[in-house]
């Protein structure tokens, strides 16, 4: 009796993979291509997090977004990211330190170091980085995307990947665009950047 119920349990398996989630490689090495994939304009969608710090912190924020900037030969990324909280933006700029081998980035923030795997699903337009994978009590899930708003196809990959790390949609806590307060403040940076780029300009030229 024993081979027709291994027939049977063999001929669900492809029914089996099918509905299964599949599970991310929290240890992808990172590649100039993946860093040239981040580079650029991205907003954050939503979060799950157990970790208390990160969960109180996804709570009080409302909107985010930021520019990474990479380089390559330093293995590093210029973060300028732009965040409401309550009823105010917040700037900040610092450096993230990236560790190829395996697949991390890491912001210090007093002194802490803070790690996140970083996860390249198939849309090139969506990133997420997941804290904490193997641990229960502390892990979590990023997702971020190009747009403010995000397909039903995108929040998807979002879905399973958190279904696959062994949490639930009802952890998940949204961004809300509406309440971004920070697009004066980054065409402000904009202006001055521009203005900036064209007295270096200027200056070259008169060398």
């Amino acid at each position: 009796m024993a081979l027709p119920w291994a027939l049977a349990v063999l001929s669900l398996l492809p029914l089996l993979d099918a509905q299964s989630p599949a599970c991310p490689n929290f240890s992808v090495p990172i590649t100039n291509a993946s860093l040239d994939q981040i580079s650029g304009k991205w907003f954050y969608i939503a979060s799950a997090d157990r970790f208390p710090e990160y969960k109180k912190e996804a709570s009080e924020m409302h909107a985010a977004f930021f520019y990474f900037t990479p380089n390559h030969t330093e293995d590093t990324i210029l973060l300028r990211e732009y965040t409401t909280m309550g009823d105010q933006c917040l700037y900040n700029s610092t450096l993230l330190k990236v560790h190829r081998e395996n697949g991390t980035l890491t912001k210090s923030v007093n002194g802490t170091e803070h790690f996140g795997h970083l996860l390249l699903p198939k849309d090139p337009k969506t990133f997420m980085l997941a804290v904490f994978p193997e641990d229960k009590q502390n892990m979590g899930l990023t997702f971020f995307a190009d747009k403010p708003e995000v397909t039903p196809e995108q929040m998807q990959q979002f879905y399973d990947y958190l279904t696959c790390m062994g949490m639930d949609k009802s952890e998940v806590i949204y961004s809300d665009e509406k309440k971004n307060l920070c697009l004066p403040l980054e065409k402000l940076h904009d202006e001055e950047r521009k203005k900036e780029k064209e007295r270096s300009e200027t200056g070259t030229a008169l060398d």
